[in-house]
């Protein structure tokens, strides 16, 4: 009687070693199949990663694989080793590391119209390269591996190189990922890259369900899709060949994942390349300052493109004083709005604010109305007339009296998008006014509507969040109106000025990109902030330089490399003796080979009634620091109902 195989499964569970199974009569599942089979009692999905004739030792009985999910292989060879790599790099487990690669969901096949490719479509005439686009598009082509960076300004053409490089790439019989930070970009590429490659592209977004995912996921796999385009995790795309990886707007912090394993897609995207012998083109008008400093050392190819194609020039930039101000919008900017539409022109008004107003207190007594899960200030949304919690979502009603003085003057401080959105519809009451921000486009339907509709000059007044600040191409965008420019700087963050002069650049890209005639206005309580002058003033280089010298002086990145250690959990005590212990293991077990800072409560202390706390490790010398860390931490044993987040290469420290 032949013996029942022995297959070892990965599951999505922080478990340091695969479990083993045997593979009943009947049931046959390869390796890089999923199957269904019991933890603890518990039916499971895993993930076949390796078939063995000897069980573990001591392990007395071997339970039996329950269902085989697949016909044939989710992952071959090279994304087994791309998991091993991530499981290894974000020290998680290997079930955890290949459940992020593939989208969740049974198989299905319809995709709904609007995300589809333009069969049928005749392909766009495609404007003539500059030299400099010419200049960067021969680099790119003219080798089989190797990592560029489009350094170029807003509306410099950095798309149509991204585009012809694809298309050379597919030409040559192989795979392209074109990466968007934000799904609001994924419509813009698609409609562009459509006309190319028609119903040979596949979208990879969450705006889909999971079955449309899996379904995208398969067409790829299957040799069905020359281009994938999505955000952070179409990375994992399965092409067989893949020969090209684009990303764009590479220092936009979404291309880190929260979530366990904290992957970043830039990462994943420089191992996938090396070991798949790929090219990797970034580019942004605002590189990170990683990669800034990578193109200094020479590690990163540098492509400029210095000037815009469209007929447009940079904008003019104007910064506003609000200490002289009353109300959330400027004389100057509401007169600039007025001068905009009166032209037939069109304008953007960024807020990186969601809600009506961010501050509910007393102004008798100072008393503010915290989330009572978190320590955050909860935010009032008008239009659904509740306070809600951005980080837990609990939702409570707007008080009327204060809860510690008893006082009835209570009221708002600080404005969000529906508080702007408010104030621009009752001063322009004759204009069509849209917001997009999360509350706003709850459906991918409203969210690529809106931008249609702005694109089509429909909307007079487009405001909004992050969503409408960068990548976005509107020909008919003159003003720009940046409400309050300091929500950034009151981040306990060392990236906090890299991240508010980012994004000042990008948004005032948005202004003149087809007409010379572009203007941008800068609202802001502190004009004399180094990233607001230096980008008022169109000096990256200058701003960047100043930046890196700061941060080599005070050791952080890209001079040194992080590891940030979070325990969470709902007794307080409990978990400050946890973070204490663990800090004590891990400078044991580093050493010298790095700094231990803390432990200390996180910036914000409460997140959904979890008390947090904090380590952060440092060094110059990653990969010993990274490896006892790992030892460490296979020491620490952590306490029944605490958490344990590991983030290595934190973009957030909040």
């Amino acid at each position: 009687m032949a013996r029942d195989r022995l297959v070892e499964v990965a599951f999505n569970l922080p478990l340091r070693t695969p479990l083993t199974y045997r593979l009943p009569e009947g049931i046959d599942a390869s390796v890089g199949c999923r199957v269904k089979a019991a933890v603890r009692g518990r039916p499971m999905t895993g993930f076949v990663v390796a078939e063995t004739d000897t069980p573990p030792a001591g392990l007395e009985k071997i339970l039996p694989v329950e269902k085989a999910m697949d016909a044939k292989p989710l992952f071959d060879v090279a994304a087994l080793e791309l998991a091993r790599w991530m499981a290894g790099a974000y020290i998680c487990s290997l079930g955890e590391a290949l459940a992020a690669m593939l989208p969740g969901g049974k198989r299905a096949r319809e995709l709904e119209e609007e995300d589809s490719a333009g069969e049928g479509e005749e392909e766009p005439l495609r404007p003539t390269l500059s030299a400099e686009q010419e200049n960067a598009l021969s680099r790119i082509l003219a080798v089989r591996e190797g990592s560029f960076y489009l350094f170029g300004v807003t509306g410099s053409g950095k798309t149509e190189v991204y585009l012809r490089a694809a298309r050379e790439t597919v030409a040559r019989g192989r795979g392209v990922i074109y990466l968007v930070p934000e799904i609001s970009l994924t419509h813009q590429a698609v409609r562009i890259f459509s006309g190319v490659f028609r119903d040979r592209l596949a979208v990879l977004h969450s705006g889909l369900t999971p079955s449309q995912r899996l379904s995208e996921w398969h067409r790829v796999r299957d040799g069905e899709v020359d281009v994938a385009i999505g955000p952070r995790s179409a990375v994992f795309a399965p092409f067989g060949d893949l020969g090209l990886i684009l990303m764009d707007e590479e220092q936009d912090g979404a291309y880190k994942s929260s979530s366990t394993p904290r992957y970043h897609a830039r990462q994943v995207a420089q191992t996938r390349c090396a070991r798949g012998k790929a090219v990797l083109v970034m580019g942004s008008a605002t590189p990170s300052l990683e990669a800034w400093q990578k193109m200094r050392e020479g590690a990163l190819t540098r492509l400029s493109l210095t000037e815009r194609i469209s007929g447009g020039k940079m904008p003019r930039i104007e910064v506003v004083d609000m200490k002289r101000e009353k109300g959330p919008l400027s004389v100057a900017l509401k007169e600039e709005i007025s001068a905009t539409v009166r032209s037939g022109r069109q304008a953007i008004l960024f807020l990186n604010r969601r809600g009506f107003s961010y501050l509910f207190h007393c102004r008798s007594c100072g008393f503010e109305m915290q989330c009572r899960n978190c320590s955050v200030s909860m935010t009032y949304h008008k239009e659904r007339n509740l306070m809600v919690c951005h980080y837990c979502g609990a939702t409570a009603s707007p008080m009327t009296e204060c809860p510690d003085c008893g006082s009835l003057d209570v009221g708002y401080s600080g404005y969000g998008t529906e508080g702007i959105e408010e104030d621009v519809r009752m001063s322009y009451p004759s204009l069509a006014v849209s917001r997009v921000d999360t509350d706003s486009v709850r459906r991918k339907t409203e969210l690529r509507g809106t931008l249609e509709d702005f694109h089509a000059g429909r909307i007079h007044v487009l405001l909004g969040t992050q969503m409408v600040a960068k990548g976005l191409d509107f020909p008919g965008v003159k003003l720009v109106g940046i409400v309050m420019a300091d929500t950034g700087f009151q981040l306990p963050d060392f990236r906090a000025a890299e991240r508010t002069f980012s994004l000042l650049v990008q948004v005032a890209g948005r202004a003149g990109r087809a007409l010379p005639d572009g203007k941008v206005i800068i609202q802001t309580y502190r004009p004399g902030h180094p990233a607001i002058v230096m980008a008022r003033e169109g000096r990256l280089e200058e701003f960047y330089e100043a930046e890196l010298a700061t941060r080599k002086l005070l050791r952080f990145p890209p001079f040194t490399r992080l590891i940030r250690l979070i325990l969470r959990g709902r007794d307080k005590e409990k978990t400050e003796q946890a973070a204490s212990n663990l800090a004590v293991l891990v400078r044991a077990g580093i050493g010298n080979s790095g700094d231990v800072l803390g432990p200390a409560e996180c910036p914000i202390a409460v997140i959904a009634r979890n008390h947090r706390y904090h380590l952060l490790l440092r060094s110059q010398d990653f990969s010993v620091l990274h490896r006892r860390t790992r030892e460490a931490l296979r020491k620490f044993h952590t306490p029944p109902g605490l958490y344990l987040e590991i983030d290595v290469d934190p973009q957030s420290l909040l």
